[in-house]
C-alpha cells in the first residue's frame, strides 16, 4: 500500500495558528504522538483522518490539541445546512491554498539562497585554484 507524504510539522503548526489555536512545540509533538501509528514523528494522511475518527468516538483527551483541531474543523450540517457546510469547507480550502502559496514562496527564496551560496563556494574555490597557480 502506498502512503501519502507525511504531514510536515511546520504545516501542522501553521494550520493550528490559522485555526486560531496556536500550539507550543511540545504541544504539537504531543498532538502528533497521540495518533502517530507508525512512530515516525509525522502525520500521514491516514493518521490525520484518525484525529477526526477519535474525536467522534470520544477517544481524545479534553485538553488535547487534537480535540481542539477536530472541533475547529467540523460543522453541523443540520444547523448550518448544506450550503453553510459548503462555504465552510471552501473557506478552509482557500485558507490552506493561500498558506501553500506563501510556503512555496518561502521555499523558493530558501532555494535561491542555497543556490547563491553554492555559487559563492564555487567562485571561492575557483579563485583559490587560480591564486595557487600564481603563488607556486
Amino acid at each position: 500500500m502506498m502512503r501519502a507524504d507525511p504531514f510536515p510539522f511546520a504545516s501542522l503548526k501553521l494550520m493550528m495558528e490559522k485555526l486560531g489555536a496556536p500550539q507550543t512545540h511540545l504541544g504539537l509533538k504531543n498532538m502528533i504522538k497521540e495518533v502517530d501509528e507508525d512512530f515516525d514523528g509525522k502525520l500521514c494522511f491516514r493518521e490525520f483522518l484518525l484525529i477526526f475518527h477519535k474525536a467522534a468516538a470520544g477517544e481524545l483527551e479534553e485538553d488535547s490539541g487534537l480535540l481542539t483541531l477536530a472541533k475547529l474543523s467540523e460543522i453541523d450540517v443540520s444547523i448550518e445546512g448544506v450550503k453553510g457546510a459548503k462555504n465552510f469547507f471552501e473557506a478552509k480550502v482557500q485558507a490552506l491554498s493561500s498558506a501553500s502559496k506563501f510556503e512555496a514562496e518561502i521555499r523558493a527564496e530558501q532555494d535561491e539562497r542555497k543556490r547563491e551560496e553554492e555559487e559563492r563556494k564555487h567562485r571561492r574555490a575557483a579563485f583559490r585554484e587560480l591564486k595557487s597557480a600564481f603563488t607556486q
